[in-house]
């Protein structure tokens, strides 16, 4: 199972159609990453400054390779609501250094998934707030290597990283029913 990240750099680049859009990098984490079932995040002790953004997990449910932006729904089967961890110190030194992220957001547990939802293509489709659609996700994940079935794939929201201290605890739910819950210790 691979993950594949799309996360928000700050700035904003413009298209080729003189829109303006989010800075953003394809990532890759390994599934050591993943954080679920209610479990606490233990902050490393290796970083002083934890960040989290919210994002969007998609699951993929089948293999493909350079997919069309117009049939890329057909390759994922649920959503589920994430929190993707940073150690926000490391990541500007790698920013600054030109080095790699990985040790920064690849760390154990650094994503921690909600519970997977049905699809309701239309409203996330709708929504501005991510570093762009799932379509495009699925499309420029999979120009660069095979999807899956079973992959994840997960797309930030176009805000900065925002710290957590230790007790505190991250919610995110969806027509007022709680799909992720995880309290930093």
């Amino acid at each position: 199972m691979k993950i594949i990240g799309f996360v928000y750099r700050e700035g904003e680049k413009t298209t080729g159609k003189g829109e303006k859009e989010g800075k953003w990098t394809m990532v890759l984490k390994g599934d050591s990453c993943l954080l679920n079932g209610r479990k606490p995040l233990f902050i490393p002790d290796w970083t002083k400054e934890l960040g989290m953004t919210p994002c969007l997990v998609l699951r993929v449910s089948r293999l493909g390779k350079e997919i069309s932006e117009r049939f890329a729904g057909r390759y994922y089967d649920a959503i589920a609501p994430g929190a993707d961890f940073a150690a926000l110190d490391l990541l500007r030194e790698a920013q600054e250094e030109g080095s790699s992220w990985t040790p920064s957001i690849g760390f154990d547990y650094s994503l921690a998934l909600g519970e997977w939802m049905d699809i309701q293509k239309d409203d996330v489709q709708s929504t501005k707030e991510w570093v762009m659609t799932p379509e495009k996700a699925i499309a420029e994940a999979s120009r660069w290597m095979t999807i899956r079935q079973g992959d994840l794939i997960y797309i930030q929201a176009q805000e900065a990283p925002r710290r957590v201290e230790k007790e505190e605890i991250i919610r995110f739910a969806v027509n007022g029913e709680e799909k992720l819950y995880c309290k930093i210790k």
